[in-house]
């Protein structure tokens, strides 16, 4: 596995915050730990964090330089209402709920890269982190819109990715 230097030291956490997060999967707007965990996390790495966007999202932002540009990034929290049978050691501990589509790792991924950001500034402008509440057919990309993510939030460009399990 190829590890950005700056993100070495900070592997075990990752790690154990993407298990964390597969083990205690909530499902959409329900995601109340999940959140939680990412803004607590994002605050202690030196973010200004706003919580329950869009219900139980996440926003998140930082900014290094002098630069003006404001580059949004998205990952989901949510998981789905399947029963994981994969006896791995960070199972689901959450009878008939499952990371089966990869939003944690998403949002693991995510924080992997806002821990490298917040450690090295090596950005000019303004970061925004965008973790979404209810992808799963819920609606919550549209009730961040509706409740004026872009007006509050800004973004130049906003990227996301989805993992291809398997």
């Amino acid at each position: 596995m190829i590890v950005l230097p700056e993100l070495q030291d900070s592997l075990p956490e990752m790690v154990a915050l993407r298990r964390q997060i597969h083990a205690n999967p909530e499902l959409g707007f329900e995601e109340h730990q999940t959140a939680a965990l990412v803004a607590d996390r994002l605050q202690g790495w030196g973010y200004e964090v706003h919580r329950e966007v869009g219900g139980t999202g996440v926003v998140a932002t930082l900014s290094a330089g002098s630069g003006h540009r404001r580059l949004g990034l998205r990952a989901d929290l949510d998981a789905l209402p399947i029963t994981e049978t994969t006896g791995l050691p960070y199972a689901s501990r959450i009878a008939g709920r499952m990371h089966a589509c990869g939003h944690d790792g998403h949002t693991a991924t995510l924080l992997a890269a806002a821990r490298v950001l917040g450690l090295t500034r090596a950005f000019d402008g303004t970061l925004v982190l965008i973790f979404q509440p209810a992808e799963e057919g819920l609606g919550g990309a549209q009730r961040m819109l509706d409740e004026g993510l872009f007006e509050w939030f800004p973004c130049d460009r906003l990227y996301a990715f989805h993992n291809a399990p398997g």
